[in-house]
């Protein structure tokens, strides 16, 4: 049985970014992703200003008139959301984790999915494949979606990316738009991520929460590794430290940016202090005009 708070989580998720789906994101989601090829639709009569390589001379010459073939763009997508669920997610200094918004961007992507009658699957890893769940269409589906991220407990803490990836290969056969959502925290993943870009439409969301960018002035605090549990004492009134640090993170930050731009995958950068939608829209409208 579903706890009655989890029932309550999922609902609340479900207003909120149903609301926002219908209001705001309404049109970008489609007019950004297109389906993955054209099908066959009718013949028809020939109609001046139709293209005339499009013309279907078996049917002419049984008509008599001339006929052209008809396509359209075959619209249904696979979604496949592939969130990281290592121990570093469970990290936050604003009101939320990071991992609350990871879960709040998948619902807003699944319902956006299926308002358009596409598929959604999901994979949750850590160091290992933790859940899987099929590309399927419909509401229920991405209820159940909502429901295993709110309430799912990894088994293990560090993450794998390059283990997410080969698997995300090896079970989506078809190409897919695969929004892979973490706070990419570990490397090794480059060879992965080049030949899922070649296969699928990945795009990463790097959840960040500004603690990991900059220290505020607290005085000694014990900073730990979630994924390790090794730690260490900093003190954080020192101007020196703070300033290591902040330029330790921006250049990883930096670098990440860099290493996506390089193998042409889309990175959207969500900050746990700030709206996420902002962000989310600036991509869509960036992809469409680059299509």
């Amino acid at each position: 049985m579903i706890p009655a708070e989890i029932l309550k989580q999922v609902r609340r998720i479900h207003i909120q970014t149903s609301r926002m789906v219908n209001d705001i994101l309404a049109g970008e989601y489609v007019s950004t992703f297109k389906g993955s090829g054209i099908e066959f639709d009718e013949v028809r009569e020939y109609q001046i200003g139709d293209d005339i390589r499009s013309i279907d001379w078996n049917v002419t010459a049984r008509t008599g008139l001339p006929h052209i073939k008809r396509f359209v763009e075959e619209r249904e997508l696979t979604v496949i959301l592939m969130v990281d669920a290592s121990s570093s997610g469970y990290f936050g200094s604003t009101s939320k984790l990071k991992n609350e918004i990871a879960t709040e961007l998948c619902a807003v992507l699944a319902f956006s999915a299926i308002k358009n009658n596409d598929k959604v699957g999901l994979i949750i890893f850590t160091d290992r494949i933790e859940k899987f769940l099929p590309p399927k269409k419909g509401k229920k589906h991405v209820l159940r979606v909502i429901r295993e991220l709110l309430c799912f407990e990894p088994k293990r803490n560090k993450t794998d990316i390059e283990l997410g990836l080969a698997y995300l290969n090896r079970v989506i056969t078809r190409k897919a738009v695969v929004f892979m959502v973490s706070d990419f925290l570990s490397g090794g993943f480059e060879k992965s991520l080049r030949i899922a870009n070649k296969k699928h439409d990945v795009i990463g969301i790097n959840i960040i929460d500004p603690r990991e960018l900059e220290l505020p002035a607290l005085g000694f605090i014990e900073l730990m590794d979630a994924e390790t549990g090794e730690s260490i004492i900093v003190d954080t009134y020192d101007a020196d430290v703070r300033a290591g640090f902040s330029l330790l993170s921006n250049d990883q930050l930096a670098k990440r940016r860099d290493l996506f731009k390089s193998m042409n995958v889309d990175l959207i950068e969500i900050q746990t202090d700030k709206p996420y939608i902002d962000p989310m829209m600036k991509f869509f409208r960036m992809r469409e005009k680059r299509r």
